[in-house]
Formats: structure tokens, sequence, C-alpha cells
């Protein structure tokens, strides 16, 4: 049977600890007790722990071997802010996928109240991501950035930088990831409903970012980084 995998708050020689909601999830949901085994997440490897001690929000537990792991292909994926719900979902679901980085950032199609109130979302969007990472048994966590502008996002560094565009009718994504060698580092970015400005576009491949298709049909921005997501990791991995 798979073990539950945990990514640890703490790290001290042969010890880990959790803390706070994730902890007492463990205790109160999962009904932990000591002795038990799961797979900890130190950040460096991934190795077993038998929980040594239980406490208010506070789980330690005593680690042991090294657990083998798939290296992933190192992806960050730039996003442009669209409804909360909606990139929710996206994040998670990238994390599950196994990006690197997510880079949120305001474009100029983004909803104005959205940009406003992005950088009082972040914590939330590393909290989801947080409990992604763990559900799907990731070594890591990604790091998701505060907000950038347009110009941040751009300078956002990658062997291979694709933006994907509506208006892209020749190369598909999967023609610009076989063609090219050395794909040590990815960057995707992805628009916000109703797509790129063209000062936006223009933006882009004055910077080294090529542009590429998902196909004929217009999908939802969620649907289209999850869609992506999937064939970069397909050709990488």
């Amino acid at each position: 049977m798979t073990r539950r995998r945990w990514i640890a708050d703490e790290v001290h020689d042969n010890r880990a600890v959790i803390v706070g909601d994730h902890a007492d999830h463990l205790v109160r949901v999962l009904r932990a007790r000591l002795g038990q085994i799961f797979d900890i997440s130190t950040g460096r490897s991934v190795r077993s722990g038998r929980i040594a001690s239980i406490e208010e929000a506070r789980v330690e537990f005593e680690l042991g071997d090294e657990v083998g792991t798939v290296a992933l292909p190192n992806v960050s994926v730039v996003l442009a802010i669209f409804k909360f719900d909606r990139m929710e979902w996206a994040i998670e679901k990238a994390t599950e996928l196994g990006v690197a980085r997510i880079l949120p950032f305001c474009a100029e199609r983004s909803d104005r109240h959205l940009v406003v109130a992005a950088r009082k979302r972040v914590e939330r969007w590393r909290r989801l991501a947080r409990q992604a990472s763990e559900q799907s048994r990731r070594e890591t966590i990604p790091e998701i950035t505060d907000p950038l502008t347009v110009r941040e996002a751009v300078s956002c560094k990658g062997t291979v930088r694709v933006f994907l565009s509506e208006n892209e009718r020749a190369i598909r994504l999967t023609e610009v990831l076989g063609s090219t060698e050395g794909q040590a580092g990815m960057a995707l970015a992805v628009g916000p409903e109703g797509g790129w400005a063209p000062q936006e576009e223009k933006e882009f491949r004055e910077t080294g970012w090529r542009s590429a298709s998902l196909g004929s049909q217009i999908l939802r921005t969620e649907t289209a980084v999850i869609s992506a997501l999937a064939v970069v990791f397909s050709e990488l991995s």
C-alpha cells in the first residue's frame, strides 16, 4: 500500500516535524498514532518517518531510510490572473502535475478588481499548493511568487520559453518541444480570459519567447493550463 507523504516544516538531523493545521489534520482526521510510518519530504530528499511524538498542532517523526523518487522536468508556469475559483483549480492541478514554479502576473486583460485583490490571495494559493503537493506525493512544494508585472513575467528564465497564443496558426506546442534540445528548464505562459493584448504578444516575441497553439479550439484559461502541461510533461519526462 502506498504511504501518505507529508512535507516537513522543520528538520533537525534525523528528526522532522509538521505543525499547525496539517499536523492537526494528521492527528484528528487521519487518527495518527505513535509508531505509524509515513513518507516525509525534508526538502532535500524523501525519507521514511516513524511518529515519535504527538502534541497539540505538532507531530514529530524519527527519520529512517531514503525513499526513491522520480525527478521531474523543471517547468515554470507564467499565469495571467483570472477568476480566482478557476485560477485556484489551475494552481492545484498544475501542482499535481509537477510544476516547479507558478508566477502569477497582471495581464492587460486581467480583471482590475482581481489584480488589486491578488496579493491577498497568494498565501491561500501557497496553502493549496502545499496540500496538492502532499496529496500527489511530490518531493517539494512549487514556488508561487507574488504577482508580477508583464515586464517581470516576460523576464522569466527558461531554456525553452513558450507562450500559448490563439493567434498562432502554424506551430503546435508539440512541435516547439520536439524541435528544441537542452530542455533543462522550461517556462510556459498562459494568458487571461480574452487573450493577450497585442503589446503583450509583441513583448514576448521581442524577449525571445516562441508562440505555440494547442489547436483550433478556444480554451478557457484553466483548461489551457492543464492541457499544455500534460503535453509538456509527456514530451519532457
